[in-house]
């Protein structure tokens, strides 16, 4: 393949880099890989359905090897999908990235373009003329600088370190390096429409990065002192904000409690203030807090000066943003001083109140989960900021009923994912109109409202039965997650549930007073595809007081026999052909006291453990291959063994083993139904609460 044409050659590595995307119908089990079999393109679990990310970027890392074409179409894929695992690897992602350039290294740039452009030029004339080359240089200079062109003198292609450096040369040093490159590119196209100039290649990797988090990355078990840790971060502000500064085209970003301390104001001012949210810097009524953000104005280079806003507004606006688990001090004030500075109404002397009218266009998938230090009426106006939102998770947080009614009245956010799990601000009433009301609500497919026995849902029973009887969201019967723990569930309730087809993860943990009986006649009438069942400390059936054994009798002559276990037939003439279960049940979670009870299982049904304190009764006959779900994977099947492998780690596991997520995938933009390993994968599988 090394003839082929570089087009060809990048189209093999998109493919290669695609493949690890994950798959918009998952499968709802951990990963598992075989590298026996061939990645299916349809909901599976073995074979996946996709490469794992680390196999497709050492495949990527492995063609840049290969020849010189090669490198030139991986390495962009290569760099598309940064994972921040080791303190190391981030240093030395900072010095690949983000490295000041020395003026002999911006000169060395600006010489090596203009020349490269002028080749490009001469050689589609067929000249090969010096005089005519040094011609052409000075020309492009010329656009460049925007001076005349009898000013520019010819030792200006390599000035002495005395001089001045050029605009030009200013502009290849600063984190706008990208944009000077394609004005080389534009320079020549204005001198000569019809000659094609390539725009020159940038040795900085930054603008190929489009996805960049902190999931994976701690500084646990380094053997640093407190002080070390305090005084020596490794994720600083100002690394962030350079690494940011030189990625145009970055899309998804996640953070943790692990680098929180580095969100300050103006790396959040660099992640939210690029593309479309700075069009509001044209208007005439630009407002700010004390700063005035019109581009010509003297107070501008306070806050963002000319270049810096240009280099912003050329930059691709995010569409992800994850900040689950940031708490820290640091970056709690950032996020009060940003949204005081752009987000607040500008309230005038006599008492006019001036809306805010930045927004954040681009936005939508945004993860505050156990973000709690923020308080209410800042995290109101930060979320209204957001205005094409389809992902929002809000669990863990102060948000207030006022957030709610606000955001219900928007006309241009249209929620398919919502997640408002212990939310101690949040009202029974607040959340019912929303969910009845609200203009986003009405697309709602993944709906979380996860409540424990240290916070229970302040839902009421005539809440929930309004909700479940006029919210178009439960009408419409297109929910596909649906977690109502905690909540006062009857089976009044149940009965009223529209039926639910799609509906694949339900959960009714924390709901004493509901009998398993009622649950198992919803499954069988209104939700027959639900594959995994949350019900930890639910029903009489279950509770603690119960014995051992009538426990385990009651799980299975309720819940696991009627609803997993396929007809019975019977013929002395014929082959009966086996019947389906009537139910696609085959992950139950329970409690810890409930699964020691269960032992070992039987019948193909083994017990998980979560890396934390979450457990599963697991079917490990049954898995989607190739599409379609099977329940009868003989004893060897690869799929069963890695099942019961699981079962036999007795909770000595990855962070992404587990069923039924807490926590929303906002950067991929899977939503309740999406799988995480890591920290976001500890919190959506492994904690308890």
């Amino acid at each position: 393949m090394a003839d082929c044409p570089q087009e060809i050659l990048s189209a093999v590595a998109s493919i290669i880099f695609e493949s690890a995307i994950p798959d918009a119908l998952p499968s709802l089990d951990p990963v598992l890989f075989s590298s026996s079999q061939i990645p299916s393109a349809l909901p599976s679990a073995l074979p996946a359905s996709g490469w794992s990310e680390p196999a497709s970027r050492h495949t990527l890392a492995s063609l840049c090897l290969v020849s010189r074409a090669w490198y030139v179409a991986a390495k962009p894929y290569l760099w598309r999908h940064v994972e921040v695992r080791l303190p190391r690897t981030w240093l030395a992602f900072v010095d690949e990235v983000a490295a000041i350039d020395s003026e002999e290294a911006a000169d060395a740039l600006v010489d090596a373009s203009v020349q490269q452009a002028a080749s490009v030029a001469l050689a589609a004339k067929d000249s090969c003329d010096p005089d005519c080359a040094n011609l052409l240089q000075l020309s492009i200079l010329q656009q460049l600088s925007n001076v005349p062109h009898n000013s520019i003198p010819p030792e200006l292609l390599s000035p002495p370190a005395s001089r001045e450096p050029s605009p030009a040369r200013l502009r290849a040093r600063s984190p706008g390096r990208w944009r000077f490159l394609r004005a080389v590119s534009a320079a020549m196209q204005s001198l000569d429409p019809n000659v094609y100039v390539p725009t020159p290649d940038d040795p900085h990797p930054g603008r190929h990065v489009r996805h960049l988090d902190f999931n994976h990355f701690r500084t646990i078990g380094m053997r640093r002192s407190v002080e070390e840790g305090v005084r020596s971060r490794f994720v600083t502000s100002d690394r962030l904000e350079r690494v940011l500064k030189e990625m145009p085209q970055l899309r998804q970003f996640g953070a943790t409690e692990y680098m929180d301390g580095a969100l300050t104001k103006s790396v959040l001012i660099e992640l939210l203030m690029r593309g479309a949210a700075l069009a509001f810097l044209n208007w005439n009524g630009a407002r700010g807090r004390g700063v005035s953000l019109i581009p010509n104005s003297p107070a501008t280079t306070n806050e963002m000066d000319q270049d810096d806003a240009d280099r912003r507004r050329d930059c691709r606006g995010l569409e992800a943003i994850d900040f689950c688990g940031c708490v820290s001090s640091v970056f709690v004030q950032g996020l009060i001083d940003f949204v005081r500075e752009y987000l607040e109404d500008d309230v005038a002397d006599d008492g006019t109140r001036t809306p805010s009218q930045v927004t954040f266009p681009t936005i939508k998938r945004l993860g505050l989960r156990g973000v709690t230090s923020i308080p209410s009426l800042v995290l109101t106006n930060f979320i209204l900021a957001f205005t094409s939102l389809t992902h929002l998770d809000l669990s863990g947080t102060r948000c207030s009923p006022e957030l709610l009614v606000a955001l219900g009245d928007s006309t241009t956010v249209r929620l398919t994912s919502l997640a408002l799990g212990r939310c101690i601000r949040l009202t029974g009433a607040s959340i019912t109109d929303f969910l009845v009301d609200g203009l986003p609500a009405r697309t709602i497919t993944q709906l979380s409202l996860y409540g424990d026995g240290t916070f229970i849902s302040p839902l009421t029973e005539a809440d929930l039965m309004r909700i479940v009887t006029e919210a178009p969201c439960f009408k419409s019967g297109m929910m596909e997650y649906l977690d109502l723990s905690s909540s006062p569930v009857t089976p009044d309730v149940l009965q009223a549930i529209a039926p639910q087809r799609a509906l694949r993860s339900l959960g009714l943990s924390h709901i004493s007073a509901l009998p398993l009986p009622s649950i198992a006649q919803f499954l069988l009438n209104t939700a027959p595809n639900v594959e995994v069942l949350a019900i930890v400390s639910t029903s009489p059936e279950l509770s603690l007081h119960v014995p051992w054994r009538e426990l385990s009798l009651s799980l299975h002559s309720h819940i696991i026999r009627p609803l997993t276990t396929p007809p019975f037939q019977f013929s002395l003439t014929t082959v009966c052909v086996p019947k389906p279960p009537l139910t696609r049940l085959r992950v139950v979670e329970l409690g810890v006291g409930t699964l020691n009870s269960l032992g070992a299982g039987g019948d193909a049904w083994a017990v998980v453990r979560s890396k934390g304190g979450r457990g599963w009764y697991v079917h490990t006959a049954s898995g989607w291959e190739n599409g379609v779900l099977r329940r009868d994977l003989p004893a060897g099947h690869p799929m069963r063994v890695e099942l019961e492998r699981l079962a036999a780690s007795n909770g000595n596991v990855g962070s992404g083993v587990g069923w039924h997520a807490r926590k929303m995938e906002v950067l991929h933009g899977l939503g309740m139904l999406g799988r995480e390993d890591g920290l976001y994968g500890a919190v959506s599988f492994a904690y308890q609460g």
